[in-house]
């Protein structure tokens, strides 16, 4: 009986970009790393231009003196509602420099929300991309064009060259000697079953830990251009700054283009890594087929939900020799597990490994450990455990839950079990499963049925109510009952859906995923 997988305290390799034997614990000293062993390589690029890493350090220094001199002290929380610029990069790890908080917010974000997250996380500074009006109220809010004048002007000026501590490059660097590992380099909101916003305390140390980890199973190598098209807001945009510095890798920035051209953009970037959420991987897929030139793409990875094996079949018919790597995980502590690439063939309804130093325990209702093939809530602990929600102490206590031992298991309110090897299977979301008429049954498993029926591009499932019966949202260009007589071929007749509603597309969150909420009010608004 094996009730738990433990993946060991083993030092960390990188496979191809050097070998990291502790990981670090502050994220700056990932960056300073990086400028010394790669200091005239691109670290990062945007449709304006690009930076070094010795640049980008330069910069990182010369953003933290700015942001003392506006009064950032550490622990003070900084919002920052920028698109896809390279400038957030060295004002994150100008931040941490100082012990301070990034708070990156989607510049799609409407009024009502930021409010919120404004009365939230009570900041002392906003940085915007443009004139912020009176949106930020008493905050004080700057365009990143005037904080960038004043950064740049502070990195190009000359030192005192009597100073010992000047860099090369002649900013004097910050002193970070207050800093501690434990202390919130990033607050990372999101959704939740309340309207309340729900931020995640992403420390130091475990923010350093879980980016070691993710790249000593990926395997980024400096010669690697990583195309980020996901937010910086989104926690997997945001941690493609850290993957890419701690292999020396490029971070290629997307612009703010439709999505008909992601095949171009991957091509005119040199594009060797693509992090992606399942709608972008199924739109290059499209894509993909209309035009099957070649691609400089070694790996797809994604996130967010599982995806679909049609679309994994259709990036490996459209990218030859590309691997497409499974992985799971949770903003609470980022990611546990992945499917070693080498093995992407391997277990296709697995989701990997848990992260090196890290364990994954599947437990049933009464707290009991699970044995192979048994479905429980899966439970993680580990050095990326995260420290918790921001002010929310009852909600912080019932996920993250302090055993007698003085270990913290996240209580991940997801399911699924482990095999005797050790590879973790997910099988859905606390909201997820349900049963029906005697079964228990999960949506991702209906959903990945739908995505087998040729014609349907999206499916999105939602659970039955005391007002509705089960039903069924897709993307396609087939009648809804052709839709439920395929997926009557496909599944148990308890998991046939009875409703299915056909849409030409699907609404999305600002961050790629299926917005279920909206999909739920178009139907609520159809029985009114």
């Amino acid at each position: 009986m094996t009730p738990e997988v433990d993946a060991g305290n083993a030092q960390l390799d990188q496979p191809a970009g050097g070998r990291v034997d502790q990981p670090a614990r502050y994220l700056h000293d990932i960056l300073d790393t990086a400028a010394a062993t790669w200091p005239d390589s691109t670290a990062i690029s945007d449709s304006t231009g690009a930076w070094t890493y010795a640049e980008v350090a330069r910069l990182s220094h010369a953003a933290a003196g700015w942001l003392r001199g506006q009064g950032v002290r550490r622990g003070d929380r900084v919002l920052v509602q920028l698109p896809n610029m390279r400038h957030a990069a060295p004002l994150w790890f100008a931040l941490s420099r100082l012990g301070a908080v990034f708070v990156p917010l989607n510049p799609g974000m409407k009024d009502f929300h930021l409010r919120s997250v404004i009365a939230d996380s009570e900041p002392v500074l906003a940085l915007v991309a443009a004139d912020p009006g009176d949106r930020f109220g008493a905050v004080p809010a700057v365009p990143v064009g005037d904080c960038w004048s004043a950064v740049q002007d502070a990195a190009t000026t000359p030192a005192d060259a009597t100073s010992a501590d000047a860099t090369p490059t002649g900013v004097v660097p910050v002193d970070s000697a207050d800093v501690q590992p434990d202390d919130p380099v990033a607050f990372m909101y999101t959704s939740g079953s309340t309207a309340a916003p729900k931020a995640v305390v992403l420390p130091q140390a475990p923010v350093a830990f879980a980016a070691a980890g993710i790249q000593a199973m990926l395997g980024y190598r400096p010669d690697d251009v990583v195309f980020c098209r996901s937010p910086l807001s989104f926690d997997y945009g945001l941690y493609q700054i850290l993957l890419a510095t701690l292999a020396g890798a490029e971070l290629a920035l997307a612009a703010d283009e439709p999505e008909v051209r992601l095949l171009r953009q991957l091509r005119s970037t040199g594009a060797t890594v693509f992090p992606a959420v399942p709608s972008l991987a199924t739109a290059l897929v499209k894509l993909l087929a209309r035009d099957p030139g070649p691609t400089s793409l070694r790996m797809v990875t994604n996130t967010g939900a599982a995806l679909p094996q049609a679309v994994i079949d259709g990036l490996r018919a459209g990218l030859p020799g590309a691997q497409v790597v499974r992985m799971y995980g949770t903003t609470e502590c980022k990611r546990i597990s992945i499917m070693p690439p080498d093995e992407e063939f391997d277990r296709p309804d697995s989701v990997g490994r848990p992260l090196p130093g890290t364990r994954v325990r599947i437990l049933d209702a009464d707290g009991a450990e699970q044995p192979p093939g048994e479905v429980g809530e899966i439970v993680v602990t580990g050095p990326h455990v995260m420290a918790g929600y921001w002010k929310l102490p009852e909600l912080t206590a019932r996920t993250f839950r302090l055993h007698p031992d003085g270990e913290v298991r996240l209580h991940t309110g997801d399911y699924g079990h482990v095999d005797t090897d050790g590879y973790l299977y997910f099988s859905g979301r606390r909201d997820d499963m349900f049963k029906r008429k005697g079964t228990r049954m999960s949506s991702i498993e209906i959903e990945a049925a739908a995505m087998d029926v040729p014609g349907v591009r999206a499916a999105a499932v939602l659970p039955p109510t005391d007002t509705r019966d089960l039903t069924i949202f897709v993307a396609a260009d087939l009648p809804p009952t052709t839709v439920l007589r395929e997926l009557a071929v496909r599944l148990e007749p308890a998991k046939v859906p009875a409703v299915c509603r056909v849409l030409a597309e699907f609404p999305l969150t600002l961050n790629g995923k299926s917005a279920k909420q909206q999909l739920t009010a178009m139907l609520e608004a159809e029985t009114r």
